[in-house]
């Protein structure tokens, strides 16, 4: 025998590609073939009622359904198109003594799963077979030697925009551009042998060689792998391949027979299919691939009794449900059975940097809801592989809905640090601590490959205290699964010499045990930044601007309803507020929010954004209407948590107008404005010369510094456009300082505004600079007319503060960053995300900036004149990346921000919800009293009726400042009880609500403590 293992190695490895793979299956009888294409292959997806025999006459004949002859060789399916092709035929005699599948071949490419056209596969009677992708070609023979076969495949022709270079831009990304013309040929459509022993025997080889390609060369263990893997060679007699596949692994047996070290690390491996809710495909293509995915997945726990499989997102399941039925009840049964396992309790996937408080919490109230009512299934373990990093909020709102354990993989895509742990205790902003896995394996889409195990066990990095690790597998993000072959990898790796042992079971199982192992499991602080995929802070701003304001106006909506209906005067719509919650939350998932989706996908948010607008706005109007009565006395209405201008925080009063105008003069070719309380200067370029606290008698500005300077960045990032901001974008800058117009102007509410127009390249921006009377903020309205591409457009606002620290919004709370560079830590994080407000400070003096739609920011120190420093807070306002929307943000933008003089954190919290709840104004009968009054440093964020519509009312508060708060909190109305409870509205063993006596709650909060509140009315 030879000594040389590359000549074996590559002996193996060509037998397996040319003679083994393409011999499994020997085609022996074809199969006719008719195809409708709806119409006409461009039509949106039908029911498969209609496709398939019998139904509504009517439906199919609106339909057009028309199933014409078809080849194999012809062509089909324009971009996104869909086509239902009849596959009929004869089992052959060859099923007598041997094993048949079918095999069709719709035209796929050598790419993953999910990416290109897909099928599933239905009997004449609706009920479903399984699923067809590149990496499952085959569907089971069902029947003997006669007996016909009748199938329909609904084949959906999704476009393959992830090409040999990914980032090019395409319009094939949304239906409205894409091309007419077919994009897939019918390769394959027959009844073959299926060679189960040749079938395994490819097992053997795959495993015990990508085995031997990860042990060192002098271990004996590869020498003796590579010597069987030679015998079994000499054995198989290519001209005879199926024959003497036996023979051959009977060479094998020993090798594969040996046992694994018994120190060896443990994987526990569950099946799973990451499937993106929306990114380069609709929503409504989504809908189709959890049907897919889930069918060949119940396929397989039929055929192998050891197989699991995970699957997150209530969402899918809903669709699952709504669309597929016949689907959903196997999967509920396989759910019952245990095998079939809902994970991760959320609504969608969702980002976790940028979606609001409340939606935060709301994502895991309507995922685990459905879960239990559908399931009888609590999840325990958050499952978040692929968002772009985690809030250091997550810790608190996880725990409060009832999970244990969290999981992601994606912080192993950092660029610059090497995160140092795999399993960890995570600590949030508050201390809450959840215990944490990071999968060694780098992926959340594993085939169980002899390199991905090796590189767990190398890579993990607890190892001595813990000696197990995670890997979910299966093909993903455009779904498809697991296969038989990962099923077959998994078994020959159980116990296996030179191998980690694999075994497969739940998440759950997983996370127990490990946590009972690494007892005394590291702590991590603070966010999970992910050193990667910046520019997911800003890409397509319409997106972004309809999540944030659909959060604000779901909050009015739940309050002013809940208050109509607590006061009698409407009921509360409960099942309309459902039904836009889980539209917001699904828009929330990790490729819509960010930005990092196909122009489809945008266009259809910015749609659902405006008519979510519409129905909550009409909600909004109707409940306050019901609460003034009729009368002519104009009433504001004041849904921020904290009172302004008269009004009391969730409440109405009696419109008061100013009496003291703001002053406002021209100077120097610009304008002076002054309220009293601040002066600010807008020179002739716009920008802010001067912004003086006239209380503290100090300038905010640096010296020579100018605020509001919007600034222009090259952004072509090396890699993902739409998701990224490299670093060296800083290296070139333009300063907007060229001025169409400058013109003051005046309002009747006693404010002065300086409105800026300015042009530049194909784009031209206009600035409303106001100053209102008695207020510390200077507001800035800017909207923009964006047609730049490949540029980022950031606004400045240098801040006269020596600060080593910035504090940033995040869900009900604020994490602290350095604004300094120290370690390679901080200067990662160049840029990061805040909610509503940043704010920046020195002992005795702050300012906050704040914003109604924007996420990106970043702060950095700058050395001032008088040789100390100061610290400039940017916002990025808008991108143009051209993959994969080549027109991502292009048209007109309206966004809001503003500076806010004098501030201390408090203030900052205050002033983010003033800018993102305006006051409205209607006209009415009476002022309308809080439904509810605090007292003491906290923020009431949401009063809302309960979700199992017994008409409790839920109040869920927070301490927005990192403090010890006690407070009370006075309901406007008579009830029995009061107590506390979890995110989930169950009651909680908790001790922040001290008493309820006397018709008041007593509170005591820890530091950013979450505490919700159940009321039963009297």
């Amino acid at each position: 025998m030879h000594d040389n293992h590359v000549l074996i190695e590559n002996r193996v490895a060509r037998v397996l590609l040319e003679r083994i793979s393409t011999t499994v299956h020997e085609p022996v009888a074809p199969l006719t073939v008719e195809a409708w294409h709806v119409a006409g292959g461009r039509g949106e997806p039908v029911q498969p009622s209609v496709a398939l025999p019998g139904g509504d006459a009517t439906a199919k004949a609106d339909a057009g359904v028309d199933y014409q002859p078809f080849a194999v060789g012809d062509p089909w399916g324009p971009a996104w198109g869909t086509t239902w092709f009849h596959v009929t035929g004869t089992v052959p005699p060859e099923a007598e003594g041997n094993e048949l599948e079918i095999v069709i071949d719709l035209g796929w490419q050598n790419h993953s799963p999910g990416f290109q056209s897909e099928g599933l596969v239905y009997r004449p009677d609706g009920s479903v077979v399984k699923a067809l992708n590149p990496r499952n070609v085959w569907i089971p023979v069902e029947g003997a030697a006669g007996d016909p076969i009748d199938l329909y495949i609904e084949a959906a022709a999704n476009p393959l925009l992830l090409d040999v270079h990914p980032f090019l831009p395409t319009d094939e990304g949304d239906k409205l551009t894409s091309s007419h013309e077919p994009i897939y040929t019918l390769a394959r459509a027959d009844v073959d042998v299926f060679h189960r022993e040749l079938w395994e025997l490819a097992a053997d080889l795959t495993a015990l060689l990508e085995l031997e390609l990860e042990l060192p060369l002098g271990e004996p263990r590869r020498w003796n792998i590579l010597r069987a893997m030679e015998r079994a060679m000499d054995v198989l007699e290519l001209s005879d391949v199926p024959g003497s596949a036996a023979s051959a692994r009977q060479e094998l047996v020993e090798v594969l027979s040996a046992p694994a070290n018994a120190s060896a690390h443990t994987v526990t491996a569950i099946g799973h299919a990451h499937i993106d809710s929306a990114w380069l495909w609709p929503m409504r293509e989504t809908v189709r691939k959890v049907a897919r995915t889930s069918s060949n997945v119940l396929n397989l726990l039929e055929s192998d009794g050891d197989f699991q499989f995970a699957m997150s997102s209530a969402q899918q399941y809903a669709w699952i449900k709504e669309y597929r039925p016949e689907v959903f009840e196997r999967v509920k049964k396989a759910v019952a059975d245990g095998r079939f396992v809902p994970v991760g309790g959320m609504w969608v996937e969702s980002d976790t940097n940028m979606v609001g408080s409340e939606a935060m919490a709301r994502q895991f109230v309507h995922g685990q809801k459905f879960f239990m009512e559908n399931f009888g299934i609590h999840a325990h373990e958050v499952w978040l592989p692929d968002s772009f990093g985690y809030s250091a909020a997550l810790p608190q709102i996880v725990t409060l809905a009832g999970m244990k354990w969290f999981l992601t993989q994606k912080i192993s895509w950092n660029q610059t640090n090497l995160f140092p742990h795999h399993s960890f205790n995570w600590e949030g902003i508050d201390g809450t601590r959840v215990f944490t896995h990071f999968p060694p394996a780098d992926t959340y889409n594993s085939n169980l490959s002899g390199k991905e195990l090796a590189h767990a066990v190398r890579n993990y990095r607890d190892k001595g205290a813990s000696n197990h690790s995670l890997v979910p597998f299966g093909w993903g993000d455009g779904g498809g699964g697991p296969t038989r072959e990962m099923l077959q990898a998994a078994k020959r790796t159980r116990d296996l010499e030179g191998s980690p042992k694999v075994v497969i079971r739940t998440p759950a199982e997983f996370f127990a045990e490990a946590q009972r192992e690494y007892v005394d499991a590291p702590v991590w602080k603070g966010e999970l930044y992910l050193e990667l995929h910046r520019g997911t802070l800003t890409s397509q701003g319409k997106t972004k601007q309809g999540n944030r304001r659909s959060e604000h106006l779901l909050h009015e909506a739940e309050l002013w309803a809940a208050t109509a209906a607590i006061r009698g005067v409407a009921d509360y719509p409960h099942a309309e507020l459902d039904r836009i919650w889980k539209l917001v939350l699904v828009h929330q998932f990790h490729d819509v929010l960010p930005g990092t989706s196909i122009a489809w996908v945008h266009r259809e948010a910015a749609e659902r954004y405006q008519q979510i607008a519409e129905d909550l706005h009409a909600i909004i109007e109707s409940s306050q209407r019901a609460l003034a009565g009729e009368g002519d006395a104009e009433l504001v209405f004041n849904a921020s948590p904290f009172a302004r201008d008269g009004v009391p925080s969730y409440g109405a009063a009696l419109s008061v107008v100013a009496t003291t105008p703001v002053d406002a003069v021209a100077e120097n070719g610009g304008f002076v404005l002054d309220n009293g309380r601040i002066r600010i200067v807008v020179e002739a370029d716009g920008t802010l010369g001067s912004v003086r606290d006239l209380a503290a008698d100090r300038e905010v500005l640096p010296a020579g510094e100018s605020g509001n300077l919007l600034q222009v960045h090259n952004d072509f990032p090396n890699m993902w456009d739409a998701w990224d901001i490299d670093e060296f974008y800083k290296n070139t800058v333009v300063d907007l300082r060229d001025v169409e117009s400058l013109e003051l102007l005046r309002s009747a509410d006693g404010s002065a505004t300086v409105r800026i127009a300015r042009a530049f390249g194909s784009s031209h921006i206009v600035q409303n600079v106001t100053v209102a009377p008695d207020s510390t903020t200077v507001d800035i309205d800017t909207i923009v007319d964006w047609h730049e591409q490949e540029k980022l457009l950031k606004v400045a606002f240098p801040i006269d503060v020596h600060t080593d620290q910035a504090a940033f919004e995040t869900q009900f709370g604020h994490l602290v960053r350095s604004t300094h560079v120290n370690t390679t830590w901080d200067t990662a994080r160049f840029e990061v995300s805040a909610h509503r407000w940043v704010h920046v400070g020195e002992r005795g003096y702050g300012a906050a900036v704040v914003n109604d739609s924007t996420y990106g920011h970043d702060v950095a120190r700058h050395e001032s004149e008088d040789g100390g420093s100061y610290t400039t807070v940017r916002l990025s306002l808008l991108r143009g990346p051209k993959y994969p929307d080549p027109q991502t943000d292009q048209g007109e933008h309206r966004v809001r921000f503003g500076l806010v003089v004098g501030a201390e954190l408090g203030e900052a919290v205050e002033a983010g919800y003033a800018i993102n709840l305006p006051e409205r104004r209607i006209f009415g009968a009476t002022p309308v009293a809080p439904i509810a009054r605090t007292e003491g440093a906290v923020v009431l964020e949401t009063v809302k009726l309960a979700e199992d519509e017994s008409g409790d009312v839920i109040v869920r508060l927070y301490e927005p400042l990192g403090s010890r708060a006690r407070a009370t909190v006075t309901p406007d109305f008579a009830f029995d009880s009061a107590w506390e409870t979890d995110l989930l509205e169950q009651p909680l063993d908790g001790a922040a609500l001290v008493s309820s006596d006397g018709g008041e709650l007593a509170l005591r909060l820890r530091p950013f403590q979450i505490v919700t509140v159940r009321l039963r009315r009297r």
